[in-house]
Parts: structure tokens; sequence; C-alpha cells
């Protein structure tokens, strides 16, 4: 399985989250984006997103929505979240996490652990801890579970209707009439498994934008033929002293 890790996950400070954990989370920046976004949206158009990650974007569109992703572990979890949180366990421990992690069953409940149970959302990257939660520690295992269990049965309200693939960007049939919000791993960044072509994906916006009814792109930089129409500086987690200007394109 290919799969692409994304760029560092970007936290609001003190809110509570409602989306399922992820690395490159667009939480925090969903409400300065997505208006700009449904000024373009009918009653009748889709909402369409090639690289779906936490669905926290996608979790505040209405009407038709397609979420597609190429980790196919991350789409069994969205399925998990959006049918059935209910079936997520009441305690998750270490243990239970490291078995999962060496089994890696193709479940919802393995994605779930797998990135809202890891810290950061980084896939399988090491339990998730409270600053003063060490290793081992029962109060800090309830928390985190109950956590991400009570994010899951909150966020499972808004993807009613949602229907999830497992595909890469590439062979994702994109309706007509549409509105498409990519949020590919950012160049520069991270490194990736099995790599990213950057040229192709910017060849490949440029094509469905000739079908769907518009496109919009989240990136630190694009080639020349794409407008910036928003930017923000944000702090990342990986070094909370560096700050990156998130920003969104488009063509014109």
């Amino acid at each position: 399985m290919r799969c692409y890790f994304k760029k560092p996950v970007i936290f609001a400070k003190n809110k509570i989250r409602t989306d399922m954990k992820y690395m490159g989370s667009k939480n925090r920046i969903a409400k300065h984006i997505l208006p700009i976004m449904l000024e373009y949206k009918t009653d009748d158009m889709v909402w369409v997103e090639p690289f779906v990650g936490g669905a926290n974007m996608i979790d505040k569109v209405k009407g038709k929505r397609i979420g597609a992703d190429l980790n196919e572990y991350l789409i069994e979890a969205l399925k998990l979240i959006r049918d059935e949180p209910n079936k997520i366990p009441d305690l998750i421990t270490e243990d239970d996490y490291q078995k999962v992690k060496n089994e890696k069953q193709l479940n919802g409940l393995t994605g779930f652990i797998g990135f809202a149970m890891s810290f950061g959302g980084k896939w399988f990257g090491g339990y998730r801890r409270d600053v003063a939660g060490t290793k081992g520690c029962i109060d800090n295992m309830k928390t985190q579970t109950r956590r991400s269990k009570q994010n899951a049965i909150k966020q499972s309200v808004n993807l009613q209707g949602v229907d999830f693939v497992n595909c890469s960007y590439e062979d994702l049939e994109i309706p007509e009439n549409s509105i498409v919000y990519c949020d590919p791993p950012y160049k520069g960044t991270t490194g990736y498994k099995d790599g990213f072509n950057h040229d192709d994906f910017w060849a490949w916006v440029i094509k469905i934008n000739n079908i769907a009814h518009k496109v919009f792109i989240s990136e630190y930089n694009a080639p020349k033929e794409f407008k910036c129409v928003w930017s923000k500086e944000v702090n990342t987690t990986i070094n909370t002293s560096k700050k990156d200007v998130e920003k969104l394109f488009t063509l014109e």
C-alpha cells in the first residue's frame, strides 16, 4: 500500500476538537477558507475531497459529498466513525495499541487506533499522552480513549451521507458539477513513502479544472498559473516556534 505522509499537524490552542486527530488537520483554518470556497457552491453541486484526511473540512459542508484517500486504513476508520462510533472501545490501552500495531488487520478499529490514538495523529507514531502522561499511566489511557471516542461520536453526526472512497486522486471520478478541495502532501515538508509527484499533481489539477466547477488547493506555494485567494501565518506542532504561511490557491 502506498501512503503519502502529510505535513505537520496544526493545532488550535484551547479548542475542543470534534474531528479525528490526524496529521495535516485543517480544523483550525476551516472557518477561514470554507466561506471562500462555499461562495461558489450551489445546493445541487457535489463537494469532493481527493485527500480527505481526518475529514475535518468535509464534515462542515452540507449536501452531497465525496471524500477519498489513498490510505485504506484511514477510509475504514472514517467509515467506522460515520456508521458505528459507539463500537469504539471505552478503553484502549498502550498494550492494545501495540497489539493492533503489530497485527494491522484491515478494519475501521485498526485505522482509528492508528491515527486517533497516536501522538500528533501520525500513523502509529506512538501512543498519545498528555504532557504529564507517563508510559503505562492508566488515567492517561482512560483520558485519551475518552477524548478520541467522544470526538468520533460528535463528528459522526456531520459525516452522515458522505461517500468515502479508497483510491488515489488520479483514479477518483470527479463529477462535472462539483467543488473540489485538495489538501495534498506539501512540497518540501515531510518525506513521503513511495514519493509524491508534485508536478503530476498540479497537471492533474489543471486537467480536472476543465471538468469540475471550481478547484481549490491548500499548499504553501503553487505554480504561477494559480492565484492565492487566502493566506495566514500559523504555528506547527513539530516546532512550535516555527511559523509557516498556509495558503489557498485556485485557477482563475
